[in-house]
């Protein structure tokens, strides 16, 4: 048995024993980080439930800057959500030696290649989780704030043949940058750019020719980080790809402040969708019920992390 393995069965016995005390415990966080291949020389966290059953899903969550993976997995509530609902969660955690801030590399090549840097990392857990846990490979998905929603666009664009589907909150498109410049400019401006070029930023990544990630997209009218308009170009991306129209549908978002528009395709299966929250400033939504408010986790009334999930298929 890996030893990795024996760590859950240990973490697995220490919450039955709390279980039976009645003692809430909160998510885990199992550091597989010199367990895998690690080219990228990041830290990787996950959360393996108890009782995880073969073929579950596998969800992906990468934090923003300044952050980590316990406090992602805790401001947004998709640790505790991956237990109660039976799911794998990896974290990938930025390092200061890699990044000052803690942020992911998204705006480096050397860093989101295909089979480079921290993308390669990434993916190493990705594969090692799927390996371990006999989890399903056509059930994986990734999702991340800010420099972690840039760095989402980019491993959707990287290995879009491994991933089902992505959420990107407060991120910018893949390609949008190409050094630190570029990328404090893409923030400040949305990156604007002719839509098919985004399409074509994401063909040369990799090369697989479809089908292509469902994607979901978060942004708030007022954030001051990430230029809401960096929206525009991740739709442009996606839409294009998928051979979506140009006009959405609208449907009833969870409050008046949240407007959100969808694209189906031939089958009537929604491939792409846009929530736009306004007065939201750069962050994730919070609706109450799943995470933890804090700064960047905001409570306005919308559960994103739910609602993604849903997306995902993870939870009904």
């Amino acid at each position: 048995m890996p030893p990795w393995n024996l760590a859950v069965l240990r973490l697995r016995a220490r919450r039955f024993g709390r279980a039976m005390l009645g003692l809430a415990t909160p998510p885990h966080l199992l550091d597989i980080s010199g367990r895998i291949d690690n080219p990228g020389a990041i830290n990787s966290f996950a959360v393996l439930p108890p009782g995880l059953a073969a073929g579950a899903p596998l969800v992906v969550l990468l934090h923003g800057c300044t952050q980590n993976a316990a406090l992602i997995a805790n401001g947004t509530g998709w640790g505790a959500l991956a237990e109660t609902a039976g799911f794998a969660l990896l974290l990938p955690q930025q390092t200061e030696a890699k990044n000052p801030r803690r942020c992911f590399n998204w705006f480096l090549p050397t860093e989101t290649a295909r089979g480079q840097g921290e993308a390669a990392s990434i993916m190493a857990g990705v594969a090692a989780l799927i390996a371990n846990h006999r989890l399903d490979p056509a059930r994986v998905y990734v999702t991340g704030l800010s420099a972690g929603g840039a760095m989402t666009s980019q491993l959707l664009a990287a290995y879009p043949e491994v991933f089902a589907a992505g959420a990107i909150l407060a991120g910018l498109p893949a390609g949008a940058a190409g050094d630190v410049a570029g990328a404090l400019t893409a923030m400040q401006t949305g990156a604007p750019r002719p839509d098919e070029s985004w399409a074509a930023a994401v063909r040369a990544a990799s090369p697989h020719a479809g089908p292509w990630p469902r994607v979901s997209i978060w942004h708030g009218t007022h954030d001051p980080v990430v230029n809401p308009l960096a929206a525009d170009g991740i739709v442009a991306q996606w839409r294009l790809l998928h051979g979506l129209p140009e006009t959405p549908s609208l449907l009833p978002g969870a409050t008046p402040a949240h407007r959100l528009e969808v694209w189906r395709d031939a089958a009537g299966n929604t491939v792409l969708e846009r929530n736009t929250v306004a007065g939201l400033a750069h962050g994730v939504p919070l609706g109450g019920r799943t995470g933890r408010p804090g700064p960047h986790f905001l409570p306005v009334g919308i559960d994103s992390t739910r609602r993604i999930a849903r997306f995902f298929g993870v939870i009904d």
